[in-house]
């Protein structure tokens, strides 16, 4: 594998799959600045390039993991670089396969929209084929996500949408974290206890979601005896809008990813 730029989605990426067992031979990367070439290289023992045609070449995939307004560029420089046995598999929010084929010609090309718990192999990816990728390039583009979380195949149309729900989604989780522990601290506990309980308290309220057959409405309800604390915290929580706060939230991430693909 060949990995194009080593931000935060790359390096997790990266990094996960080292985790999971992959050889450091096994992938190449390209970065834009010598610290950050040396950085890495230092850090991972992978090696790492300055120009993307470097970091492709014998590569069976090739992860375009840069910004959305610097996928253009990438193209250029890979242009006539790749060949039709070669399978593009994009990281760039919003940007569009159409894009990909349109400035590197009729090559397989697989959009996927994973999220940074990939670094502790616990991602989730939603993936959607090109034009010109088969099931084959699926499964390949599988096999690499699959080994830092979850992956579902969707429909393109769909990926702004996964974008701005688990693309986005570890952002909302930690800034829950955040306005919790400051609530803590301000109700008197220590910053670190504070810190434990938060952390630990939504680890366990994950494990409920994914580790039981019970809905989040479900969950909630077990949580919220009548007239009892929960039950107060949840009024707050109604009366100020925040379902529709959350709505809002990911709409606009959603746009956002939209307008992203249509620059790119």
């Amino acid at each position: 594998m060949g990995i194009i730029g080593v931000g935060a989605m790359g390096e997790a990426l990266l990094r996960g799959l080292l985790a999971a067992g992959w050889d450091k031979a096994e992938v190449s990367l390209c970065v834009r600045r010598p610290e950050r070439r040396d950085e890495i290289a230092a850090s991972t023992g992978c090696v790492a390039a300055l120009k993307p045609a470097e970091a492709v070449k014998g590569r069976d995939v090739i992860v375009v993991a840069v910004k959305p307004r610097d996928v253009p560029t990438v193209l250029e420089q890979l242009a006539g670089e790749l060949s039709d046995d070669q399978i593009v598999l994009s990281l760039a929010a919003g940007v569009r396969t159409e894009t990909y084929e349109s400035g590197l010609g009729p090559l397989p090309v697989v959009r996927a929209m994973p999220n940074t718990p990939a670094l502790v192999r616990k991602g989730v990816t939603g993936v959607a084929a090109g034009k010109h990728a088969t099931e084959e390039h699926l499964a390949l583009a599988n096999a690499v996500l699959g080994a830092v979380g979850s992956v579902r195949v969707m429909d393109e149309a769909l990926l702004d949408a996964v974008t701005a729900v688990s693309g986005t989604g570890p952002a909302y989780v930690f800034l829950l974290a955040e306005a919790l522990t400051e609530a803590a601290m301000r109700e008197g506990l220590p910053r670190d206890v504070a810190e434990n309980f938060v952390h630990e308290t939504i680890r366990g309220a994950g494990h409920l979601l994914t580790d039981t057959p019970k809905s989040p409405a479900q969950l909630r309800y077990e949580v919220t005896s009548p007239g009892g604390t929960t039950a107060a915290a949840m009024h707050v929580l109604e009366e100020r809008g925040f379902r529709a706060l959350v709505e809002d939230a990911v709409r606009a991430a959603a746009l956002r990813a939209t307008e992203l693909g249509g620059s790119g």
